[in-house]
């Protein structure tokens, strides 16, 4: 019995240190060091307007309709962060390809893309154009995509053709450690490098721009 009593103060006490180990210490020196190394990706990686307003995060995908701006790839969730999620479908889903009447396809969406950049019908369309990402929330497009739209970008904000691709440029991510994923273009970032200089009004913080 002592010794049943003695293994059951030992299994608290053994429970409690590794609680405060796990639960407090641990995480709290993660906190403490990621705030002190990393205080921009700590805090979300948020990106900020003219006015020094919050307006994203350059993790996370958001919404551009306008024609001035460059416009995400497609997204399962509607860009809502707490909705994240992709299609699940397979590449040969009839639903994929096709569509339903509340559901775009691919082939309603390369019309769409097609349409909205002025593209001629048999101009090849980057994939991340018309098919939505795994977790609905990609920040990027392709190289491909981001130069598709540049010549839209150019003619309504009546600026050279070649402005916008340096926009393109600064807002290049390119491979991690120069050889995990693919090259992209931060859409938040390079939407935000745009409005610079430009007599648009700056985003604002519901991600809109103020005037036309």
């Amino acid at each position: 019995m002592l010794d049943s009593t003695k293994q059951f103060f030992i299994a608290i006490r053994t429970t409690i240190v590794l609680a405060m180990l796990t639960g407090l210490i641990f995480p709290g020196l993660v906190f403490v060091l990621a705030h002190l190394l990393f205080p921009f990706q700590s805090e979300g990686s948020l990106l900020t307007n003219d006015q020094g307003l919050v307006i994203g995060s350059e993790l996370i995908g958001q919404n551009f309709q306008f024609r001035q701006y460059f416009h995400p790839r497609p997204s399962a969730s509607n860009y809502a962060a707490e909705f994240s999620c992709g299609t699940n479908l397979g590449p040969i889903s009839s639903k994929l390809i096709a569509g339903l009447q509340s559901f775009a396809g691919i082939k309603q969406l390369a019309v769409n893309y097609r349409k909205e950049n002025n593209l001629d019908p048999d101009v090849f369309i980057p994939v991340d154009a018309v098919t939505r990402s795994g977790s609905g929330l990609d920040p990027h497009i392709s190289l491909e995509n981001a130069f598709r739209q540049a010549p839209r970008i150019s003619l309504t904000r009546n600026q050279p053709l070649s402005v916008v691709l340096d926009r393109i440029n600064s807002s290049l991510d390119r491979r991690q450690f120069g050889i995990l994923g693919e090259s992209g273009v931060n859409v938040l970032k390079a939407n935000l490098s745009l409005d610079r200089n430009s007599h648009y009004n700056r985003i604002n913080s519901n991600n809109l721009p103020i005037g036309k």
